[in-house]
């Protein structure tokens, strides 16, 4: 359930600066194809793209299991 929705009791902000060319790319490719193995390479882009969200970060590099509708994922696509 915290893959979907995340922790309701620590909402995250995402600001817009980390949605680069290369992170929407991953977050697209994981969302169509629902193979969840690069989340940790997606954390690195986000990181690069000046994220410093812990809880993000950590998600990202987490065991999982991840699916379709993780709530980074989503963020990184603008789906709300």
């Amino acid at each position: 359930m915290r893959d979907i929705f995340g922790n309701p009791f620590r909402p995250v902000t995402f600001s817009l600066e980390w949605r680069t060319e290369t992170t929407v790319a991953l977050a697209a490719q994981m969302y169509e194809s629902r193979d969840f193995s690069v989340m940790p390479i997606l954390a690195d882009a986000l990181q690069d793209a000046g994220c410093d969200s812990a809880d993000i970060l950590d998600h990202c590099r987490g065991s999982g299991p991840h699916v379709r509708g993780c709530w980074v994922v989503d963020l990184v696509l603008g789906k709300q």
